[in-house]
């Protein structure tokens, strides 16, 4: 008799409040990560195989509602309930970079050639932040329908995906024009989104 593989789940302890968002890195030559983002206010880098802790970041005075990976995992961002979205330095935990909002932020994401960072939130405007000129004013994409809840970059980041909080549908963005080319319609809010 064949006996059965049962998969195992694992438990990764260190967050003091509820875990709202986690991210895997792709594979890298050491490995892949996992970042997650908890209303603790403290995101948290993890070996994405084995789950074991690797650091905590430090500096957001607010709940922590997305958080992400470079392709090379090399450095994080976080976008927080204290009204700003952060770089940080993966392998030290070092703050490259805060940028301020004017509400909550809820979703980040690096494009994948790394070179800008995209965040969404309550003030319902796509900001494209330059990271090779961060003191930049970003390119804001305003007219988001409802408050923005996931972002993400697709078409070699030529197009932006997004969802609200407070309405269905995903919404594809054309990033030269800044408006929304296809919206697919879902029956309740899309909380989280990821692409393969």
């Amino acid at each position: 008799m064949d006996k059965k593989k049962v998969a195992v789940p694992l438990v990764c302890h260190g967050h003091s409040r509820p875990v709202v968002d986690l991210f895997y890195s792709p594979v890298t030559p050491d490995g892949y990560f996992l970042i997650s983002a908890s209303k603790d206010s403290n995101p948290m880098l993890r070996n994405g195989e084995t789950g074991d802790w690797i650091g905590t970041f430090q500096g957001h005075k607010g709940a922590v509602w997305s958080a992400c990976l470079d392709t090379n995992a090399l450095r994080a961002a976080s976008g927080s309930a204290d009204f700003s979205a952060k770089i940080w330095d993966a392998l030290t935990g070092d703050v490259l970079h805060s940028f301020e909002h004017k509400h909550i932020v809820r979703a980040c994401a690096f494009s994948e050639d790394t070179h800008m960072l995209l965040t969404g939130g309550f003030e319902k405007i796509l900001r494209i932040y330059d990271l090779n000129r961060p003191d930049a004013a970003p390119r804001e994409i305003e007219k988001s329908p409802g408050s923005v809840r996931t972002v993400t970059w697709l078409h070699s980041d030529q197009t932006i995906l997004s969802s609200c909080t407070d309405m269905g549908g995903v919404r594809l963005w054309d990033v030269r024009s800044g408006k929304i080319v296809q919206t697919l319609e879902t029956k309740s809010p899309v909380t989280s989104a990821e692409v393969s």
